[in-house]
């Protein structure tokens, strides 16, 4: 017969199986005596889950711009290894790091939108200038 288990006993099961804890499935069975194969069918589903709601509910929301910036610097030369490491100690998943790569590319490749009608009226300012620069020379 199946034990059923309350939400919140799963979830913090599910915390310490996760980032920054990263405790060990086996490790987590022998404590709880839940079956590791049970544990292993928790963590898939919450990470299914979660891969959805990543941006959104993880701890990158305790991030400011800035900071996700500045750590999106500080691991573009690093390799998947010490990335991995890095993450770990601030408690961040690495699909976190690639989801705000990707945002600063985005960011930096758009090219303002610029009207018809602005465009020709830096047109005309520019004409209007060089008339007048040559009416003072």
């Amino acid at each position: 017969m199946a034990i059923k288990y309350s939400k919140e006993f799963k979830d913090a099961i599910i915390a310490k199986l996760l980032p920054p804890s990263n405790a060990s499935i086996l490790d987590v069975a022998k404590e709880t005596g839940i079956p590791k194969d049970t544990l292993y069918c928790w963590r898939i589903k919450f990470r299914n889950i979660s891969a959805d709601q990543l941006h959104q509910n993880q701890p990158s929301g305790t991030f400011s711009s800035e900071e996700k910036l500045t750590i999106v610097i500080e691991t573009a030369s690093l390799n998947e290894t010490e990335t991995s490491e890095y993450c770990r100690r601030k408690g961040i998943y690495p699909d976190q790091i690639n989801g705000w790569t990707s945002i600063v590319r985005q960011s930096l490749s758009c090219k303002p939108s610029v009207s018809k009608a602005e465009r020709e009226a830096a047109q005309q300012q520019a004409k209007t200038i060089k008339q007048l620069q040559s009416e003072l020379n």
